[in-house]
């Protein structure tokens, strides 16, 4: 239990902190949304993929296990929440962003600052939590946007060309060429990356933070509770299971283990927005999701230390 408990206190509670710093300081100030998002995406998350990858030690092979299982499980949510989207009789529009809030996860801006402080010092854990970005992109701005426009007549064919704009691809095959080069970054080069990389975790938190600063949950409808159980209890559920059936042990397995808790990604609510398919409802699976995986992360948390 005292486990359960440092969990909490050095992983949850530092993560909720930023959030809620980030959710006070744009009530006060009215921060730039725009400006954190392009901070975000094209300079902090590129530098901390890039970082993390060219400190690893990862190799090919493990590389095709970790997308292997991200592939699996996927391919399992995806036929699981289409069937429960049927089941609960749910309009095209409203399936779309169902199916997306179990989908798609929030492995970057929340993600990878659980990740970096649960592998500190361990960069085989980080560079795990990298990939996963790099396949949820991949995921949503394929599956997740095709999933969002395939409700209206608009088209869907600048999915991969989107993908292709993500500097987080190319930060993350830069690292892996000098890493494998065994390439010495100069100290004038290396020292502001390394500091471009530690200034992630706050930002992004006090990004996530202030994107959530206005939202409002009066009640808890049918498909926000079962975005909430398919996201935060099912995918870790999933995971577990794929883990044992392709025998992954130790780091891999906890990397993987703890990345499949993560909750919603707002990118299931910008595509809610942009397409209107229940944008009000995708705000709320977003938001709580966060606040509820406070618990479920912990959980999944501890208990990779356990299993793995």
């Amino acid at each position: 239990m005292s486990v359960l408990f440092l969990i909490v206190l050095n992983v949850i509670v530092p993560v909720f902190f930023l959030i809620g710093a980030g959710a006070i300081l744009h009530r006060r100030f009215k921060l730039d949304m725009n400006t954190l998002s392009k901070l975000n995406h094209f300079l902090l998350m590129p530098a901390i993929s890039f970082v993390n990858i060219y400190q690893s030690d990862i190799g090919g092979g493990m590389v095709a296990q970790i997308f292997s299982f991200l592939a699996l499980q996927a391919i399992s949510l995806i036929l699981v929440s289409t069937v429960v989207a049927k089941l609960a009789g749910f309009d095209q529009s409203l399936a779309a962003t169902f199916k997306n809030s179990v989908v798609l996860n929030n492995s970057a801006n929340f993600g990878l600052p659980v990740s970096q402080m649960v592998f500190h010092g361990n960069p085989l854990g980080l560079s795990i939590q990298i990939i996963v970005i790099i396949f949820q992109n991949l995921l949503s701005y394929t599956y997740g946007l095709m999933n969002s426009v395939s409700v209206h007549t608009k088209s869907a064919k600048g999915a991969i060309r989107e993908f292709l704009k993500n500097p987080i691809i190319y930060a993350l095959l830069l690292g892996f060429i000098l890493q494998a080069a065994s390439f010495d970054i100069p100290l004038f080069l290396w020292t502001p990356i390394d500091n471009i990389a530690s200034a992630f975790i706050a930002i992004a938190l006090i990004t996530l933070g202030a994107q959530s600063a206005y939202l409002k949950i009066t009640h808890f409808p049918l498909p926000l509770v079962l975005s909430l159980i398919g996201r935060l209890i099912l995918s870790p559920a999933i995971a577990f299971v794929i883990i044992l059936m392709l025998g992954l042990e130790g780091t891999v397995a906890q990397g993987l283990f703890i990345a499949s808790s993560f909750p919603t990604s707002r990118n299931s609510a910008l595509f809610a927005l942009e397409y209107d398919n229940h944008p009000e409802y995708a705000a709320q699976a977003v938001l709580m999701s966060t606040l509820f995986s406070s618990i479920t992360v912990t959980l999944v948390v501890y208990l990779s230390k356990i299993l793995f």
